[in-house]
């Protein structure tokens, strides 16, 4: 059915556009700008800092385990805390004593710095020389003891690396660096990321700090939390290729015979083509054990040239596989 507009009807509904045009046009013009802040550029969310904590429990288990082999003793790392500070107070929080060195955080092009307490170092290089771990008293690093702890920092730089892989995340250790050009390597005012871990070997501790620049990993931290948002399942096109290559997977086999007993002499008077006549009825089954677990009865038989086993209840084993042994937690 048609309707037909009349003049009232038309005129009515331009007078409710144009009221509803005019009290939008009065709600924005009472809406106050905005004031922005300068100071917040590069500011840290609370997400990202969940984030950051993530990855650097992670390089932090990653460093224990790494310099426990390495150094052959035990060795703690724990993350302590992780703070946003300007570049000139993190400058003012340096000890005197302390190992500094520059990273190079690619492929962002930027610049960080790391800090080693130097009481760590006397007890590392005394272990990696051949002696207990022994401190001693804080003093300037010789020609010697300077290669030793670059060779102690390219380990803490390779696992920081590996757990900022998954983001494309990847640090390369520069140089030694002095108080006055750790200063010049950013300026005073930028933002920085800051993470303490505490270290701890038998006879010492002491304290990692990590400084990177925030405003240049803000990219990366974005990356980060999509990629711990993301579901992790597996393809069906990665299920399938697990498959392939665990059946190509080699794993030892052997046809156990049942205990039986054999007299010593038969035993010590073994020589090559020596043949002994085993106390086994033929009624008696065999076990297959793969990977040293029972996995079915055998009979051995003859295959041609070659000896074989009939397996007996393969499938039942297949279907329900036996429990695996509890794997022990490191602490």
């Amino acid at each position: 059915m048609q309707k037909n507009l009349g003049q009232d009807d038309i005129d009515a509904l331009f007078a409710a556009a144009n009221a509803s045009v005019k009290v939008a046009q009065e709600s924005t013009s009472e809406r106050e700008p905005e004031t922005y802040v300068f100071s917040r550029a590069g500011k840290i969310s609370n997400d990202q800092m969940r984030a950051i904590s993530t990855v650097n429990d992670l390089f932090a288990r990653n460093l224990m385990h790494a310099m426990s082999g390495w150094l052959r003793t035990p060795f703690r790392a724990k993350l302590v805390a992780g703070e946003q500070l300007p570049f000139s107070e993190f400058i003012e929080r340096l000890s005197t004593r302390a190992y500094l060195c520059s990273v190079r955080l690619e492929p962002l092009g930027a610049v960080g710095l790391i800090e080693i307490d130097l009481s760590l170092a006397a007890p590392i290089v005394d272990v990696l020389l051949g002696g207990t771990g022994a401190a001693g008293p804080l003093r300037e690093l010789t020609e010697i003891e300077e290669s030793i702890m670059t060779s102690v920092v390219e380990v803490v730089v390779q696992e920081l690396s590996l757990a900022w892989q998954p983001v494309g995340l990847e640090f390369a250790l520069e140089k030694r660096e002095t108080e006055a050009q750790a200063a010049r390597t950013m300026t005073l005012g930028e933002k920085t990321l800051c993470v303490s871990f505490d270290l701890k070997m038998e006879g010492a501790q002491g304290v990692l700090n990590l400084c990177l620049p925030a405003v240049v990993l803000n990219a990366i931290l974005r990356r980060l939390i999509t990629e711990g948002d993301r579901p992790r399942r597996r393809s069906l096109d990665a299920s399938k290729r697990m498959r392939e290559l665990m059946g190509g997977a080699i794993a030892g086999a052997t046809l156990q015979l049942p205990p039986m007993r054999l007299r010593a002499s038969q035993i010590v008077g073994l020589e090559p083509g020596s043949v002994i006549r085993l106390p086994v009825s033929r009624n008696q089954c065999s076990e297959l054990r793969i990977g040293g677990t029972r996995f079915a009865d055998a009979w051995p038989v003859r295959s041609g040239d070659h000896r074989a086993a009939r397996m007996d209840g393969a499938q039942e084993r297949i279907a329900n596989p036996p429990a695996l042994p509890a794997v022990p937690q490191l602490n």
